[in-house]
């Protein structure tokens, strides 16, 4: 990582002061909020269209429809196409997803915002319930990305410390989706070697008995290169990855970087998939999905209630079943969600928004760093 990158680091980092300011104002709470003339509001309005890069966002907009009798169509997206259509319709002033649920923080940072295509709006009677720093914009949950292990093939995860999957032990071993074509992973680099670095150096001499002496801009990025070095079968999806990993039949040991939805595997498929929980300097790490109302949207009250009701624990619930956790602390995970990340949360490396323009703009330092040293 070379001196151009850490300035680039440093402007992006005085630049998020001006993307904050544009959402000054767009999620205060109103002194005065009737949920019960929202919901009548709404119903006056035309059916609206939910863009969610989750498949539940079909149901949840189906039992939302039944709930107010107000129309709403759950459509599945990814992060990418999300943003390519809400651009495209923005600037067409063509409005067709009337809610976005995205799980791009730094496009929608970056990108939705400045340009006016869509708006945060905090509901006013939950803002009590809804940490300070997911509020503006607002932050629908959080989702983890884990370090996970084959419970048929161990009594406990084989690593405990993420210094490991760089030597010739664990070389092919590590199953993940390539960060080329998955930006969530390139921004969590970013993030640690923003907000974490020095743990990451820790874990290197926890691990060593001696203090990492590197090239590299710091702790994080010598990570991520050894990482790559050493050649992580690297997969288009989590599912691919999980079967790698947990697959019942499974017989070679791998480790993989999988979305905590990804236990569900065991519950459906007979998988064998375990968190590797104590991992130095962390488990895995979070990722956000914010929620925007399209402006230019033909209902903007229902809308908002489609919002509201994602922020409850009725609305989130299908999502929560996969590991998903609401940003409202009224709404808990079922206690038989499948991977146990709600009991290692203090494991987790948190997502800091703080960062996001940063991550945006990074993202291209990251990729090439982990496209020059790849090896297989």
């Amino acid at each position: 990582m070379s001196r151009h990158f850490d300035l680039k680091r440093l402007l992006a980092a005085t630049a998020l002061g001006v993307v904050a300011g544009l959402f000054a104002g767009a999620a205060q709470a109103q002194e005065k909020f009737d949920l019960n003339a929202l919901i009548e509001a709404a119903k006056k309005e035309p059916p609206i269209n939910v863009y969610s890069s989750t498949g539940k966002i079909v149901k949840q907009a189906e039992a939302f429809t039944k709930k107010y009798g107000v129309q709403a169509t759950g459509t599945k997206a990814n992060a990418a196409a999300q943003l390519e259509m809400v651009i495209r319709e923005g600037q067409a002033k063509n409005v067709q997803g009337d809610v976005i649920q995205i799980s791009d923080v730094p496009a929608g940072v970056a990108q939705l915002v400045p340009q006016g295509f869509v708006e945060s709006w905090l509901p006013p009677d939950l803002a009590d319930k809804i940490p300070a720093q997911y509020q503006n914009p607002l932050t629908v949950s959080n989702e983890a990305n884990v370090f996970a292990y084959n419970t048929q093939l161990n009594e406990s995860c084989p690593v405990k410390n993420i210094w490991e999957l760089t030597e010739a032990k664990w070389k092919g071993k590590l199953a993940m989706q390539d960060p080329l074509n998955k930006a969530s992973y390139v921004d969590w680099f970013n993030q640690m070697a923003t907000n974490a670095d020095d743990k990451v150096a820790a874990a290197y001499k926890e691990q060593y008995g001696k203090d990492l002496v590197t090239d590299e801009a710091g702790a994080t990025a010598a990570w991520v290169k050894a990482l790559a070095a050493n050649g992580p079968l690297l997969t288009d999806a989590d599912e691919a990855a999980a079967q790698a990993v947990g697959a019942p039949d499974q017989q070679e040991q791998f480790i993989g970087l999988i979305s905590s939805a990804k236990f569900r595997n065991n519950q459906d498929v007979g998988s064998k998939l375990g968190l590797c929980t104590d991992l130095k300097p962390f488990a895995g790490w979070m990722y956000p999905s914010l929620g925007f109302i399209a402006k230019g949207t033909d209902s903007p009250n229902a809308s908002k209630l489609f919002i509201h009701y994602l922020m409850t624990e009725e609305g989130i619930a299908p999502q929560a079943a996969d590991g998903k956790m609401s940003t409202n602390s009224d709404a808990k995970l079922p206690d038989d969600e499948p991977s146990g990340i709600g009991k290692a949360l203090d494991q987790i490396f948190p997502y800091d928004s703080a960062s996001a323009q940063s991550d945006w703009d990074a993202r291209q330092d990251w990729q090439d760093l982990w496209r020059i040293n790849y090896k297989k």
